[in-house]
């Protein structure tokens, strides 16, 4: 499995995910009615986001899954799999398309960095 794909991936939507959260918190809290939260929460969670993105996008041409690369696996695939289940009970209290739509992408994510943990990568394939 060629994991620059992957991580390329990964990185857009998280980088994107990080500038929404950081430049318009007032809307998103209103769009999922978060309105008693803070907007430095959420601008906080988006540096998190976008910093996660940032390491993504650097380690895109690493091989991935390997020993050296096993630390960038396990933090997405943790990140996706806590991420993912929180975002599917969200939906279900809140029968929002757009959190249904979020939480598969994240189901996604979390599939492949658990297989890309799973495997042992090859130097040919990129893992």
């Amino acid at each position: 499995m060629n994991t620059k794909y992957l991580m390329i991936a990964s990185s857009l939507l998280l980088g994107a995910i990080g500038i929404l959260l950081t430049f318009l918190p007032h809307e998103i809290s209103a769009a999922i009615k978060l309105i008693d939260t803070d907007p430095i929460v959420l601008q906080l969670v988006g540096a998190l986001y976008f910093g996660f993105a940032m390491l993504n996008w650097t380690a895109k041409d690493n091989l991935i899954g390997g020993i050296y690369g096993r630390p960038i696996t396990i933090g997405n695939m943790t990140h996706f799999i806590v991420a993912g289940l929180a975002l599917v009970k969200f939906a279900f209290r809140n029968s929002s398309p757009l959190m249904w739509a979020i939480a598969i992408f994240y189901a996604i994510f979390a599939i492949s960095f658990g297989y890309i943990f799973t495997h042992h990568p090859d130097k040919a394939g990129k893992s």
